[in-house]
């Protein structure tokens, strides 16, 4: 099966029963090796607003794991300042029968609580770790002035 066929199965799949963390999941340009979507979180102090970000795959999907890029800048250990994840499922635990909607789930779950042991800044994640309330108020702060509308007029 090719990248472009089960990318495209994939998320005709996801588009079908679109968890309630996701919003707007769509292909880009009618390039099923794009998807665009909007995360959801669903704890402090994230949930407060919305987040879109970019699934990139490769070629050779699904034997090398899709890119993933928040567009909508965010205050994370493990998303650098341009928006690259820090993602142990597309790294070290990547395999070919890894689904994307395993990796959404893995992504949902750790902008709720981040991986200390995997920061791509590390400055957040000591501050996460030694001063938790000042990373809180930094981070709820920084989604206020950065995040998305969390609801679409419709």
């Amino acid at each position: 099966m090719t990248a472009s066929k089960r990318a495209a199965k994939e998320l005709e799949a996801m588009q079908e029963n679109l968890p309630s963390y996701l919003r707007d999941l769509c292909s880009e340009n009618s390039n099923v090796l794009i998807w665009n979507a909007v995360l959801l979180p669903d704890q402090e102090p994230y949930n407060l607003r919305a987040f879109k970000f970019r699934i990139t795959f490769p070629h050779n999907y699904p034997f090398s794991p899709p890119q993933l890029n928040f567009i909508t800048k965010i205050y994370h250990p493990n998303v650098s300042e341009n928006g690259e994840v820090c993602l142990p499922i597309l790294n070290r635990n990547w395999t070919a029968c890894t689904k994307i909607y395993q990796v959404l789930e893995a992504l949902a779950l750790q902008l709720n609580i981040p991986n200390q042991d995997l920061p791509l800044r590390a400055e957040l994640a000591d501050m996460y770790v030694q001063n938790p309330a000042q990373f809180m108020k930094n981070a709820k702060e920084f989604t206020l002035q950065f995040g998305e509308d969390r609801f679409t007029s419709q």
